[in-house]
């Protein structure tokens, strides 16, 4: 299993080729480096850091992540089947933004895990400045952007995005605590 994965350049007209902005507001970081179709960590591999399991396992990939695993980038692809597409909302399937957080915030927890040699149970105890700007619907891809803002081996903060269809889809900061 490979833990690191350096940047190489992707392939014209791969997912999340374009930059997503909302108003202006740019990308936690440039993916212009990054192999958007890359696939380092499946739902399997992540489940060796992450203590989510079933439905609420919501990464299917880690994409890309920095070698000092400060920044990374993963993939949610948003299916038609997900428990909540019947009641939200029955007419207009819309992912919860809830859920969306949930999905920035496990990536964050398996950047944090994956420095430890067994991984920790980490809970999720802070939102700041969440901003929820675009929908995510069925059939879509939900790309998740982190970058660390600050770790201890107990706690860690970060800064989260979501983005699809080249639109940001939300983004906040995050803080997690070992429990």
């Amino acid at each position: 299993m490979t833990t690191s994965h350096a940047p190489h350049s992707r392939p014209t007209g791969a997912p999340g080729t374009e930059t997503a902005s909302a108003g202006g507001k740019p990308l936690l970081f440039d993916l212009a480096g990054i192999d958007m179709s890359g696939r380092i960590l499946s739902r399997d591999d992540i489940a060796k850091y992450n203590p989510h399991r079933g439905e609420m396992a919501l990464l299917d990939w880690i994409v890309w992540q920095s070698e000092d695993l400060r920044r990374g980038v993963a993939l949610k692809h948003v299916r038609d089947d997900e428990f909540w597409v019947p009641g939200h909302f029955p007419e207009r399937p819309l992912m919860p933004g809830v859920l969306m957080l949930e999905a920035g915030a496990q990536l964050a927890s398996y950047l944090y895990n994956a420095r430890f040699p067994e991984p920790r149970i980490a809970a999720f105890i802070g939102i700041d400045d969440a901003s929820f700007r675009n929908p995510v619907s069925p059939g879509q891809d939900l790309l998740l952007l982190c970058e660390e803002i600050r770790f201890t081996p107990r706690r860690f903060s970060s800064r989260i995005q979501g983005a699809s269809g080249g639109k940001l889809a939300f983004e906040a900061q995050i803080t997690g605590m070992t429990l």
